[in-house]
């Protein structure tokens, strides 16, 4: 029997069919969700999860493979280190709401219930980790657990699901007669469908698809959850950011293992014995061979298992010496040298595809090049690349496909507290954000350095006031004043000259 709780519903639930909006065609979701049909109660007649499914976790097994590679798990620690900043503050992540046109008592309970998700999270001890999961795997899911007795007491506890237990799906309901007769009577034809996610214990991974005993469904209300935001191709599953590095990575390993055997294989230098065996019979010949090449070979091997020294001269490998019949009629016995390979050193190959794994990474290549930018420099803002510009680009956007984990679970949160419904939530949402910390020296620099330079300009513009310029125009296009912060600077001015803070009035123009 499911349960249902505040809208919440987790388990089985034939009964639970909404309609969906009065179109032709259902909303496509970027969150690679798959399609099955109606029929069989929580399961149904899955189209496409054999292929669809399989195929994605096994794309996040390899996903979690590739981030073991070296390389691999030098850039992604590069990226995460650069988001999730630990500058000794109690807040990694903080809630941004000057822009929200709200009353003071309720930013306050928004920021307590941001606080409170965060440490249900446990993010101040654990939000490298989090974040480094969702950015492998491309998406992170939480269960969201309540009181069943006291549900307006918000999230009681965010459990962690593995991304291989749990998968979105949307069910294409069938119609009745009465609603098929409805849609003609408008017109329309209105599909009827139910988005809720799949969750097995053992995994999908691990039972090569949906088990009808293990799979439960719950309702999409229940779980927080973010993804990359990439889609395949064909838009039916989510991929992550480490996918267009898949065949960087692989020309990569197979380069590294063409170099070792092939330095392994030339790299000694070997020789090469041709044995006079004169007019010697086949079999007496080979004989022949075999007692000269024993009574020149010595190979002792010592096996560290049992102890033993043992003689292996019966077995002969590619990296040891040559033995060549000569027959009469030719030179007699003959010992030459066979040289090792000259192009041992040459590695360009192995540093182009380093190169290309690196820039499906995102990664500037300066980063990662440690012998020729071994130190961190603090120079001017002037001074940054054009890579280190477009890396920080990426950082900003990958920040914000991962806030959607806080905007989800932030609403839920609300709506169970009752501190907004559904139709606030949506107004306030564009007007959320969320400030990571950053490196404060970097920014500082980069702050003081824009500063400086919009004040120097400012000052040359002064002369030009009232004639070719206005103050408004000043403070708009080269200090960057936007109408809200010049009503606030100008309040706050205004504030210290009635505080007594200035000398003497000053329109500072």
């Amino acid at each position: 029997m499911a349960l249902k709780l505040f809208g919440f519903t987790i388990g089985r639930d034939d009964s639970d069919k909404v309609l969906s909006s009065q179109s032709f065609t259902v909303p496509e979701l970027e969150d690679g969700i798959s399609p099955i049909a109606s029929g069989a109660g929580a399961y149904g007649t899955f189209l496409d999860l054999e292929g669809t499914v399989k195929n994605e976790f096994d794309l996040v097994s390899r996903y979690r493979q590739m981030s073991l590679q070296p390389e691999c798990e030098t850039a992604i620690d590069d990226i995460i280190n650069e988001i999730i900043v630990d500058t000794g503050k109690s807040d990694l992540i903080s809630l941004n709401l000057e822009s929200l046109n709200v009353g003071e008592k309720v930013k306050t309970q928004l920021r307590d219930e941001f606080r409170k998700i965060l440490r249900l999270m446990d993010f101040r001890n654990q939000g490298y980790d989090i974040f480094k999961r969702w950015y492998v795997d491309g998406r992170i899911h939480y269960h969201l657990v309540i009181d069943p007795e006291e549900p307006d007491k918000g999230i009681t506890e965010m459990r962690l699901i593995d991304a291989l237990k749990i998968k979105k799906v949307r069910e294409h309901m069938v119609l009745t007669s009465q609603e098929q007769d409805k849609m003609r009577r408008m017109d329309i034809g209105v599909p009827k469908t139910q988005d809720y996610f799949m969750y097995n214990p053992q995994g999908f991974y691990q039972t090569g698809g949906a088990s009808k005993n293990n799979t439960i469904r719950v309702a999409q209300d229940a779980i927080g959850y973010a993804t990359s935001g990439l889609m395949d191709g064909s838009r039916k599953m989510v991929i992550g950011y480490l996918h267009k590095a898949i065949k960087p990575l692989n020309n990569l390993r197979m380069i590294e293992d063409a170099q070792i055997i092939y330095r392994v294989s030339r790299a000694p230098e070997r020789r090469i014995f041709y044995v006079d065996v004169g007019n010697l019979p086949k079999i007496k010949a080979e004989q022949y061979m075999r007692d000269i090449m024993n009574r020149y070979k010595n190979k002792l091997v010592y096996d560290s298992s049992t102890g033993e020294v043992r003689d292996d001269r019966k077995f002969q490998s590619i990296l040891e010496d040559f033995w060549l019949p000569r027959r009469e009629g030719g030179r007699g016995t003959e010992i030459t040298t066979l040289p090792g390979g000259e192009n041992l050193a040459e590695i360009e190959d192995i540093l182009f595809f380093q190169k290309k794994l690196y820039k499906a990474l995102n990664v500037p290549l300066s980063r990662m090049n440690t012998e020729e930018s071994g130190q961190a420099f603090f120079g001017r803002a002037s001074e940054i690349t054009r890579d280190e510009l477009k890396f920080a680009k990426f950082l900003d956007r990958i920040r914000a496909r991962f806030n959607n984990l806080f905007y989800d679970t932030l609403k839920k949160q609300c709506l169970l507290k009752g501190l907004c419904n559904k139709d606030d939530w949506d107004k306030m949402r564009d007007h959320i954000q969320f400030n990571y910390e950053t490196d404060s020296h970097f920014d500082e620099l980069k702050y003081a350095e824009l500063m400086e330079q919009r004040l120097n300009l400012v000052g040359q513009a002064i002369d030009h006031k009232g004639s070719l310029l206005s103050i408004a125009e000043i403070r708009k296009k080269m200090m960057r004043q936007s109408e809200d912060d010049i009503e606030r600077i100008d309040n706050e001015i205004q504030a210290e000259k009635d505080a007594g803070m200035y000398d003497q009035e000053d329109d500072g123009f």
